[in-house]
């Protein structure tokens, strides 16, 4: 699959982080950005913008702010075409924190919003393109809201926001892909002037079959994240979709090596991945805390009381 339009962002370090409160040394996140920088990716995120008011520095690591001189520390000296990205959820960032791209190592901000957000969403965006960065607008938990509220939301992004990019995140991993492509399709036709994108999780193991289906259908921002690290079942795994894309600037070999060397080592210590608990919540359509919160318990392999305990949930 070729198309010289699409774009690969990796979100490792920033997806990652939710399994360890962000907490990647320094010299792991070199080796990251080192490997998708020779593998040709066009775009790292290497975490979140949070305030330090609403979330402490000694709970988490130093990707869940992304001080620039931490993300400095850990591209210097590597050549590399890789843009670098930070994310920031809606009422969790000052935005008088972030400088102006021209003094920033970070090329993009994405902006994480809910549906009922999206008018907030504008706004930062906006903030943050005046201020000379690339933006987009990431629509959560969108398997739960599909309705008339998305596409007039959808309308105001079109006519307001100078977002560059619009994504399409499934949330609780619970998409299929005929519902892929109606997103796809739907935003296609209601985003004139922006660019589509696709963020995938795996809790029904359909994150890399749903990004085939986006690409398919012409979104051309595509996220994934090495060895499908990431909260919960993970995403759509880097590898698998830059063996998929069949474009020459694609350099498969670092992302093998980054993976024998650093990644097969790192799931003996923390765990993600497809496993049952995260595949009843993605049936379910459910945040996957209540399963993460099983795999943290004595009760991590009683599969059939996780299962009926959201059915019990769902019918209150």
């Amino acid at each position: 699959m070729y198309r010289s339009e699409i774009k690969v962002l990796d979100c490792t370090i920033r997806d990652g982080g939710l399994i360890n409160k962000h907490d990647f040394s320094h010299e792991f996140v070199r080796k990251v950005y080192k490997a998708v920088s020779h593998a040709g990716v066009d775009y790292m995120e290497i975490g979140y913008k949070n305030s330090k008011e609403l979330f402490s520095p000694k709970e988490y690591g130093a990707w869940k702010f992304c001080d620039d001189e931490d993300i400095r520390q850990v591209i210097k000296g590597i050549e590399s075409g890789t843009k670098i990205s930070v994310m920031v959820d809606v009422g969790r960032v000052n935005l008088d924190d972030v400088k102006p791209e021209a003094e920033s190592p970070v090329d993009m901000i994405r902006v994480a919003s809910y549906v009922k957000d999206i008018d907030k969403a504008i706004y930062m965006v906006n903030h943050f393109a005046d201020k000379g960065y690339e933006t987009t607008i990431n629509i959560m938990a969108i398997s739960r809201d599909q309705g008339p509220a998305l596409e007039e939301g959808l309308e105001q992004i079109e006519k307001e926001s100078k977002a560059k990019v619009i994504y399409i995140v499934d949330s609780f991993g619970a998409l299929y892909q005929e519902t892929s492509e109606y997103l796809v399709k739907l935003f296609k036709k209601i985003l004139k002037t922006k660019e589509v994108g696709f963020h995938g999780h795996n809790h029904l193991q359909l994150a890399f079959g749903n990004t085939i289906e986006a690409i398919i259908h012409n979104a051309n921002y595509l996220d994934a994240t090495v060895y499908g690290i990431g909260r919960a079942a993970g995403n759509c795994p880097l590898e698998l979709l830059i063996g998929f894309l069949k474009n020459p600037k694609f350099d498969l070999r670092p992302i093998l090596d980054l993976i024998s060397n650093e990644f097969i080592p790192l799931r003996e210590k923390i765990e993600w991945g497809y496993i049952i608990p995260y595949a009843i919540a993605g049936i379910m359509n459910e945040h996957p805390r209540e399963a993460m919160a099983l795999r943290n318990s004595d009760k991590k392999e009683n599969y059939r009381e996780f299962y009926e305990s959201l059915i019990t949930t769902d019918l209150d």
